[in-house]
């Protein structure tokens, strides 16, 4: 995908297309690319949310994961707590 027509699908998910917000959630996780799934979290997306729970949790992210369980993520709650009690 070029730069241009990533412009785009952002500019459509600005704009409330649920298919262009998937289509870049979808990216976004293939590429691993948390900030771009952050941005997308913070906009609404509950599916970009749990792609960054997941991608986090494999990372081995505490630090996100902790942040996403402040906001009240269960899921990353959980995950946060088996990744510290391996720690132990």
């Amino acid at each position: 995908m070029t730069d241009s027509e990533l412009s785009e699908l952002r500019a459509r998910a600005a704009d409330g297309d649920r298919d262009a917000v998937d289509q870049l959630v979808e990216l976004a996780g293939e590429r691993g690319d948390m900030a771009e799934l952050r941005r997308l979290s913070e906009a609404g997306s509950s599916d970009a949310t749990d792609e960054l729970v997941q991608l986090a949790s494999e990372r081995g992210d505490t630090g996100e994961l902790r942040r996403l369980a402040d906001a009240g993520n269960s899921d990353a709650a959980e995950l946060l707590a088996e990744l510290t009690d391996e720690d132990d």
